[in-house]
């Protein structure tokens, strides 16, 4: 009895950890949006000035030696240029995907500083879409199987003593 009434509990949890996904992947897939236009603002004001002068990006980052300062804002600056290029593949792979398409491509969603963002900003809801009502049931589903197999394991050595017990 006390087995179905934790995985019962623990079915309860995971449909409504479930349930928030939708709204949390868009909760991402916004702040993504935005950090790709802060991101692209500048790689265009950098590469704006190095055309300017006459270089391209490379050539511009690889004249940035010399002293700690140029040295350290190369670095940073090659950095920039990295993490905006993955951020943008992201947004790609997500922009315009419902909920669904979302989860599966969850991959695309692990930035830690906007996941840590969107979470900061982010209301739970109770929420009355099919997909909500969905995602509910995959997650109700897929911790109360876990909960069931995990506990299953744990209590697995103690049948197994008591058995023996009852054979002797």
């Amino acid at each position: 009895m006390i087995l179905r009434a934790l995985v019962l509990a623990l079915g309860v949890a995971g449909g409504l950890a479930g349930s928030q996904f939708p709204e949390f992947s868009q909760q991402y897939l916004q702040r993504l949006g935005g950090a790709v236009d802060a991101l692209e603002d500048v790689v265009a004001d950098f590469d704006a000035s190095a055309t300017a002068v006459g270089l391209d990006r490379t050539g511009a980052l690889a004249q940035m030696r010399g002293t700690p300062f140029m040295e350290r804002r190369r670095i940073d600056m090659a950095r920039t240029f990295a993490r905006y290029d993955a951020l943008r593949r992201d947004l790609a792979m997500l922009e315009g995907e419902g909920p669904f398409m979302r989860a599966y491509r969850l991959p695309y969603m692990s930035d830690p500083e906007i996941a840590r963002a969107a979470w900061a900003v982010y209301q739970p809801a109770m929420p009355l879409t099919f997909a909500g009502l969905s995602f509910a049931g995959a997650g109700a589903l897929l911790a109360g199987l876990l909960g069931w197999a995990l506990l299953r394991m744990l209590l697995w050595p103690l049948r197994r003593s008591r058995g023996a017990a009852g054979a002797g």
